[in-house]
């Protein structure tokens, strides 16, 4: 036992010189961590923070994403879904983190955890559960990744949940509080850069690949045409998918290439000697000002031309009023729930257990169950 004990000793002195090496001052190292709510005896090989990231991976509801629809529930297979989103979360955050020296380890366990919470039918189904529950405190995706990862989740037989480290936690629970008195860690400031700078680029080419908005009235939004300037001065005569394509990948270079020169000016001159010091700062990492209003732009196009097409709009109205009645149903019927949400009714209440458990379902479940239970009513 002493020899493993001494053998665990030498590899976590190993880890701790290889961040001291890679990482800067500002960034949050492993063995600065806070530990877990359940105590654990330390990885022989893995930090803190892979042992988040595998528990998130190997989780269920980490699985179902694959079965969640991003924006474009019903439009067909090409369009993303929150797993292939999150994918590209997680790689454009590692992206970020490296080139400023941060701790990746960390940065891909938020950003594999941020997105975790999502019910079925994208921001559609979100809203319709907290519309439901307007008088029970709502509901919120970042809030319920919470409950997903600290209760309802069962991989271990000693406690409930993943038991994540205290840090991983905490950088969900700044996305569901934001505290205008202080700045999260900057492995969680990366990662919502990185989910911004993704979702823009890659809703647009969803957009267009499924005939909702052609690439050419994107020459109308700043970002998107400073986008296609570009483009178009390395090759004079793109084919549409070729065009589509290299629109994504543009837009996506600009909001990062933005993301890092400012943030890497900035973190050049400063003297911050802790990731404490990060929190205390009025900077934040993201795109500079001019592309910032550029970002806030295209999100205003999508909104207006994508987000609120007819056709998307048709599907959205159905799947609410299908989760209404499918609440409804396992809220005055809780038995028709499996068990451990009927015992978890006796807790938090029938219509908090209710919603639980349909935030949970991927978008074909739910419509396996909606015409199971209701679907000849």
């Amino acid at each position: 036992m002493s020899g493993n004990n001494e053998k665990t000793s030498q590899n976590s002195a190993t880890k701790r010189r290889r961040e001291d090496l890679l990482l800067a001052p500002y960034a949050f190292f492993s063995h600065q961590t806070q530990g877990r709510k359940y105590p654990e005896t330390e990885h022989p090989y893995r930090g803190p923070f892979l042992r988040d990231r595998d528990r998130i991976l190997h989780s269920a509801a980490f699985r179902r994403l694959s079965g969640k629809m991003q924006v474009f529930t019903g439009q067909g297979d090409y369009h993303r879904t929150r797993l292939t989103h999150t994918m590209e979360v997680a790689s454009i955050a590692r992206t970020i983190g490296r080139t400023l020296n941060l701790n990746e380890d960390l940065i891909e366990a938020l950003a594999l955890l941020h997105d975790i919470g999502h019910p079925p039918f994208g921001h559609a189904g979100e809203d319709a559960l907290h519309e439901c529950l307007a008088d029970d405190g709502g509901f919120s995706h970042n809030a319920f990744a919470l409950v997903l990862v600290e209760q309802l989740e069962r991989r271990y037989h000693k406690y409930p949940g993943l038991n994540l480290s205290s840090e991983v936690l905490a950088g969900q629970r700044d996305r569901v509080d934001k505290k205008a008195s202080a700045r999260p860690i900057l492995e969680v400031q990366v990662v919502d850069a990185a989910d911004s700078c993704t979702y823009n680029a890659h809703d647009v080419d969803d957009a267009i690949k499924l005939g909702l908005v052609d690439v050419r009235e994107f020459e109308s939004v700043p970002l998107a045409a400073e986008a296609l300037k570009r483009i178009r001065a390395r090759w004079a005569d793109l084919a549409p998918r070729n065009l589509r394509q290299e629109l994504v990948r543009e837009l996506i270079e600009i909001q990062v290439s933005s993301t890092l020169e400012s943030a890497s000016a900035f973190l050049a001159k400063c003297d911050w000697t802790s990731s404490e010091d990060a929190t205390k700062d009025r900077f934040q990492i993201g795109a500079v000002s001019e592309i910032a209003e550029q970002k806030f732009g295209l999100q205003r196009f999508l909104y207006e031309r994508v987000y609120r097409h007819e056709q998307l709009m048709t599907v959205r109205k159905v799947a609410q009023e299908n989760l209404r009645e499918m609440l409804k149903l396992y809220t005055e019927a809780p038995e028709k729930m499996p068990l451990r949400f009927q015992e978890r009714a006796q807790v938090v209440g029938a219509k908090r257990s209710a919603c639980d458990y349909l935030a949970g379902m991927t978008d074909r479940f739910f419509q396996q169950e909606y015409e199971l239970n209701l679907g000849n009513s």
